[in-house]
C-alpha cells in the first residue's frame, strides 16, 4: 500500500523525471563526443570541445532538474540564495576550488599540456577540472625532471594564493647548465672552446625557433636576454678550473639534450692529451713525509 501511494506521489514522477532527464542529457553528450572524435583530429581542440560540452550539457541538465523539483522561479531563487551563503561558510576550501577553476578557465595561466609548478610540485598539466588540477609528476626523485609516473591531484585554490610556475606557456625554452672541472695543468681555454663548441652543435637546430619564440615574448613582456645563444662561464674552484656551459633547451627536451652535449664533450676531451677533468685529491701525511692521493 506504501509503495502504490509512493509511486503514485508528486515526488516519484519527479524522481523519474529527473532520471529521464539525466538519461537524455547523457546521451546527448556521449553523441556530441562521438562526432567531435570523428570530426576533429587535433587532440587538443578535440579534449577543448569535450570539456566545453560537458560544461553546457551539465549545466543545462542541473538547471532542467531544478525546474522540476522548485515550484516557482521565486521559490528557486531564494532556497539557491541561502544555499549559496550557507556554502560559502561551511565549505570554504570548496568555494575557493571552484574559484581557483574560475581563474584558470578565465585568466589561463596554465593550460592542458603546459609544464607547470604549482606549490610544491611540478608536472605536466593532464586536465583541469572544477576542484583540482591534475598533472603528470616530474622530477623529485626522478633527475632531469622527467617524468615519475605519478598522477597528482592540486586543489584549484593553489594558485590564488602561492607562486605558479609556467615553463612553456609564452616560451617553451628553459636555461639548463652543465658543470665541467678540469684541471689546473690543462689547458683550460681549449676546454672552454669544446664545451661551448659542442653546445652550438647541438642545439643549432633549434637557434632560429629559439629567436622567433623570444620576439613573439618581447612582444607581450618587457623581457630582454643579453645573449640567447650559448656561453661558458670560467671560475677558480678549490681542485681546478670550472667551466660551467649555460645554454637553452626545449622544456621536454632538458635531459636528452644533456645527455647529448656530455656525451660529446666526454669524446672531445678523449682525444685531447692536454685536457684532463679534474676532482677533489686530499694529502696523507707519515712520519713527517707528504704523500698525495687520490
Amino acid at each position: 500500500m506504501h509503495l502504490a501511494a509512493f509511486l503514485s506521489s508528486p515526488a516519484f514522477r519527479k524522481l523519474l523525471a529527473s532520471l529521464i532527464v539525466l538519461a537524455v542529457f547523457y546521451g546527448v553528450l556521449r553523441g556530441v563526443r562521438r562526432v567531435l572524435r570523428l570530426t576533429i583530429s587535433d587532440e587538443r581542440i578535440r579534449y577543448r570541445r569535450n570539456k566545453l560540452a560537458y560544461y553546457i550539457v551539465g549545466g543545462l541538465a542541473v538547471l532542467v532538474i531544478g525546474a522540476i523539483w522548485m515550484e516557482s522561479a521565486g521559490k528557486l531563487t531564494t532556497i539557491l540564495g541561502i544555499t549559496g551563503a550557507g556554502l560559502a561558510v561551511a565549505l570554504h576550501p570548496v568555494v575557493m576550488n571552484i574559484a581557483g577553476w574560475l581563474y584558470i578557465i578565465v585568466i589561463r595561466p596554465l593550460r592542458v599540456g603546459d609544464r607547470v609548478e604549482i606549490g610544491r610540485v611540478k608536472g605536466d598539466v593532464l586536465d583541469v577540472r572544477l576542484f583540482h588540477t591534475v598533472l603528470l609528476e616530474v622530477g623529485n626523485w626522478v633527475e632531469g625532471e622527467q617524468s615519475t609516473g605519478r598522477i597528482v591531484h592540486c586543489p584549484n585554490s593553489v594558485v590564488l594564493s602561492q607562486p605558479l610556475y609556467n615553463y612553456s606557456k609564452e616560451f617553451p625554452y628553459i636555461w639548463n647548465e652543465i658543470k665541467v672541472l678540469v684541471t689546473f695543468e690543462s689547458d683550460w681555454r681549449k676546454a672552454r672552446d669544446i664545451l661551448l663548441q659542442q653546445a652550438l652543435d647541438k642545439t643549432e637546430d633549434v637557434q632560429e625557433e629559439l629567436r622567433m619564440q623570444f620576439r613573439d615574448m618581447s612582444d607581450r613582456y618587457l623581457i630582454r636576454f643579453g645573449k640567447l645563444t650559448p656561453i661558458v662561464y670560467t671560475q677558480i674552484a678549490d681542485s681546478g678550473v670550472e667551466l660551467t656551459l649555460r645554454y637553452l633547451t626545449g622544456v621536454w627536451q632538458r635531459r636528452t639534450s644533456q645527455d647529448a652535449i656530455c656525451r660529446g664533450i666526454l669524446e672531445a676531451f678523449e682525444r685531447e692529451s692536454d685536457v684532463d677533468f679534474a676532482y677533489p685529491t686530499y694529502r696523507i701525511y707519515r712520519l713527517g713525509e707528504g704523500v698525495n692521493s687520490p
